[in-house]
């Protein structure tokens, strides 16, 4: 990941209302590990490519997996730019199901020669903690490095679930970068309820 922005100074830097501040880890893997370092614990989950979402579908599971933790660029797109990626032949879309329930979220980015991003992965609240979310990991890194890639990249944030780094630690990524993001807060824009998140600030006055 690539800045023109320069490096912050030591100490404080104020930041307008409105506005929302994350700290932006990000981690890579640049060998295939040995697969499958899970089991899938139970037998009704399972993960299927998701071709062309129907786009009311796919906001309604970005919402359900993400808006504890501000997920919110994809909601800012219209229909049109939302099928152009989700429809690009570099961009790979899978959805966890347990049963006839959609619980999670993964999609890989094959549009950078021989690298992939982990663009989205997370599962809904209710499934946290209980193996979903390393069911999916494994999955996605063997689907990843089936491709002709030479690195699997991520970033996760300070929004994230605070377990999250340490998940992907124990699945194979290293830290190689930090970075702080600012943005506009997508409660204020209506991108996100107001109520969503209550663990981060919303910053106005």
């Amino acid at each position: 990941m690539e800045t023109s922005n320069p490096h912050l100074p030591d100490g404080y830097s104020p930041i307008p209302a409105g506005k929302l501040v994350n700290a932006v880890t990000f981690v890579e893997m640049c060998e295939r590990p040995t697969p499958s370092r899970a089991t899938n614990e139970s037998s009704s989950l399972s993960i299927s490519r998701w071709r062309s979402p129907d786009l009311d579908a796919y906001r309604a599971l970005f919402r359900a997996v993400g808006e504890d933790w501000l997920w919110w660029s994809r909601l800012r797109l219209t229909d049109e730019a939302l099928a152009a990626v989700l429809s690009n032949p570099g961009v790979e879309v899978f959805v966890l199901t347990d049963g006839d329930a959609r619980i999670g979220l993964l999609e890989l980015d094959f549009r950078e020669d021989q690298e992939c991003e982990i663009t989205w992965f997370g599962v809904v609240k209710e499934a946290i903690g209980k193996g979903a979310g390393r069911f999916m990991m494994d999955f996605a890194i063997d689907t990843a490095w089936a491709h002709p890639i030479r690195r699997l990249w991520l970033h996760t944030c300070s929004f994230d679930h605070p377990g999250a780094l340490a998940f992907y630690r124990r699945s194979g990524f290293r830290p190689y970068a930090f970075m702080v993001e600012v943005e506009n807060d997508p409660r204020l824009a209506g991108l996100l309820p107001r109520t969503a998140a209550p663990q981060i600030p919303l910053l106005e006055w």
